[in-house]
């Protein structure tokens, strides 16, 4: 004698108890995450300067040198002369190791010995990709 056995309306369905708990489990992750986060960050520390480290890669900007008629050298807009344009140059390169890019601009009746002195910074600081920039032809 066979049995027949009436399953019902409801095991056509979608067992929803399985996904709730993986929901619930995947909140309880992340609440737990981001608490330990905050645990790691709110500790008091006072970090140690690094006196031999290297500094970090800043966003790499052409360093514009502007050379006016009298030959006085600035730096952006600030005046400088060679040595401290060199020091310059040389900060801006070790921040930059991948390469500083430097434009020196120098007034149409500046003699060329301030432009060669410009570029003599530039090599001395370890720059290699500079260029002497002029105004273009109309």
């Amino acid at each position: 004698m066979s049995l027949r056995i009436d399953k019902g309306r409801l095991t056509g369905g979608l067992e929803l108890t399985p996904m709730i708990d993986v929901v619930f489990l995947l909140m309880i992750f992340f609440l737990v995450a981001s608490k330990l986060e905050e645990a790691d960050r709110s500790i008091d520390v006072v970090l140690p300067k690094a006196s031999a480290a290297k500094p970090l890669t800043t966003r790499l900007r052409e360093f514009i040198i502007n050379i006016d008629r009298k030959g006085n050298y600035y730096a952006g807009a600030r005046p400088v002369d060679l040595v401290e344009l060199e020091r310059l140059l040389k900060q801006t390169a070790a921040d930059n190791p991948k390469g500083q890019k430097v434009t020196v601009r120098a007034d149409e009746d500046v003699p060329h010995k301030f432009v060669v002195g410009a570029m003599n910074a530039c090599v001395g600081a370890g720059v290699d990709d500079y260029q002497v920039q002029s105004a273009s032809a109309d």
